[in-house]
């Protein structure tokens, strides 16, 4: 469902909002597409972070399993 809303831009922010828009798309199109654009970036950025925070609370305990893994290898 869509609900009419207005907001207000300044004039530099509306001229960016033009130039971005793809063939045939409305200001509003562009603004809701840019808008979820942004929000699915956000939400990447933040799983990436809980990811790396995982990680780097077990890096010690994945450091030394890789170590031990390597140290099965044969030399030639």
């Amino acid at each position: 469902m869509k609900v009419k809303t207005s907001i207000t831009l300044s004039e530099d922010v509306l001229e960016q909002l033009d130039a971005v828009a793809e063939t045939k798309e409305s200001r509003s199109q562009v603004i809701e597409r840019l808008l979820r654009q942004s929000f699915t970036d956000r939400a990447r950025r933040e799983r990436d972070l809980r990811d790396l925070e995982l990680i780097d609370a077990n890096a010690d305990e994945l450091n030394k399993e890789a170590e031990d893994v390597l140290s099965f290898q044969v030399e030639f």
